[in-house]
């Protein structure tokens, strides 16, 4: 644990550092500290609030995408009309001043030059300003769409899609899975299978109720196989079952890798 997640007497608990909430927040900490210290971030109000912050920061980029193009700024769109009449002088010097209301144009001859029209070369410019900017801003909301969605690790092509095995080793029965449960109260790491709505549903596949919520989930490593265990109470004291799931469960297929009970009978 590192200085940063300690308080006052190198005890862990507030006051937090920001970092560290970040890094526990993007995923980035490994297993053992992020579940020794989720329980703890989650009963600090302060703590919780800066998780919130960063909930609402990751909603504000991704909204980026359904952004208006902002206008350019007068000042700008000032200086480009200057530069453009600048421009349009020194190309036609017989054309660069303005008529009066009453003078009639000049009708052009065979060897004149086209005259620029500044109204609709400005019109021009903003449309394409215009676009540009919302193909930015676009772009932008996209790259940080992926950054959020996307682990730190990328899959190489050619790699098959299988999860590794992450978290505590347990047997292929569960041996070794009750002494996970002290750190897993209160933990909700849904590990290869990424959300709540997946696990969900292999919680329905294996015939339990999703709407229970399990009091602790983790990945674990069952016997070389990634999975995720979920800690669901009995209603007796100190009892708990533990389910774990396959990372390839889903609707009919529950993929359970063991279901035990622990605790006081």
């Amino acid at each position: 644990m590192t200085d940063e997640s300690r308080g006052i007497g190198g005890t862990i608990g507030p006051p937090w550092s920001v970092d560290v909430l970040a890094d526990l927040h993007a995923g980035v900490l490994d297993d053992t500290r992020a579940a020794e210290l989720w329980p703890l971030v989650n009963a600090d109000p302060e703590a919780r609030a800066i998780l919130d912050a960063l909930d609402a920061t990751q909603a504000d980029l991704a909204s980026l995408a359904d952004a208006p193009a902002p206008r350019m700024p007068a000042e700008f769109a000032a200086r480009l009309d200057a530069a453009l009449a600048a421009e349009a002088a020194a190309a036609f010097p017989g054309q660069a001043g303005p008529r009066s209301a009453t003078q009639a144009p000049r009708q052009a001859g065979p060897g004149d030059a086209p005259v620029l029209d500044l109204a609709a070369a400005r019109r021009r410019r903003n449309k394409r300003l215009v676009w540009a900017a919302g193909v930015l801003t676009a772009a932008a909301a996209a790259v940080v769409a992926v950054t959020i969605a996307i682990p730190g690790t990328a899959q190489q092509p050619g790699t098959p899609n299988v999860a590794a095995p992450t978290g505590p080793s347990v047997g292929n029965d569960g041996a070794g899975a009750q002494a996970l449960v002290g750190k897993a109260i209160g933990v909700r790491d849904f590990g290869p299978l990424q959300n709540e709505d997946r696990l969900d549903a292999c919680i329905a596949a294996a015939g339990l109720d999703p709407k229970v919520r399990p009091e602790g989930i983790r990945p674990v490593n069952v016997g070389g196989k990634a999975g995720v265990m979920i800690i669901l109470t009995t209603g007796k004291l100190a009892q708990f079952r533990l389910v774990a799931f396959g990372a390839d469960c889903g609707p009919g297929n529950p993929a359970v890798l063991f279901d035990k009970v622990v605790g006081e009978k």
